[in-house]
């Protein structure tokens, strides 16, 4: 959705006050990679669905509850790495930009006023 100039002059108004109040953040802001987020978030579910793996198997003869939380967690686990590799889906096609993000909300803060 392209901003009109209005708009537009709005927008870098905020991106410099959001420099000059906290250069930090707004660098910070300016470098996050949502992919980076997803991809870890993916190796960490992963690794979990494998240690569930191992504790079901392990415990099932003996423990049942313990192989019961195995199996949730693998579960859990499942659901976090489908969810992610959807959302990464969305975003490559999305194409998120913090600029578009801005646009936005400033839209919905006009709408609510």
């Amino acid at each position: 959705m392209a901003l009109d100039d209005r708009e537009q002059r709005i927008l870098e108004e905020i991106e410099r006050n959001l420099y000059a109040e906290d250069p930090k953040l707004a660098q910070t802001v300016a470098k996050t990679d949502l992919s980076v987020r997803i991809k870890r978030r993916q190796r960490l579910a992963a690794v979990a669905f494998f240690v569930g793996l191992a504790i079901m198997l392990g415990t099932f003869t003996r423990f049942w509850y313990l192989a019961g939380l195995g199996f949730i967690l693998m579960v859990v686990s499942a659901a976090t790495i489908a969810m992610s590799m959807r959302r990464s889906r969305l975003d490559r096609a999305a194409s998120f930009s913090v600029s578009d993000w801005m646009g936005d909300v400033s839209t919905r803060w006009r709408r609510e006023r």
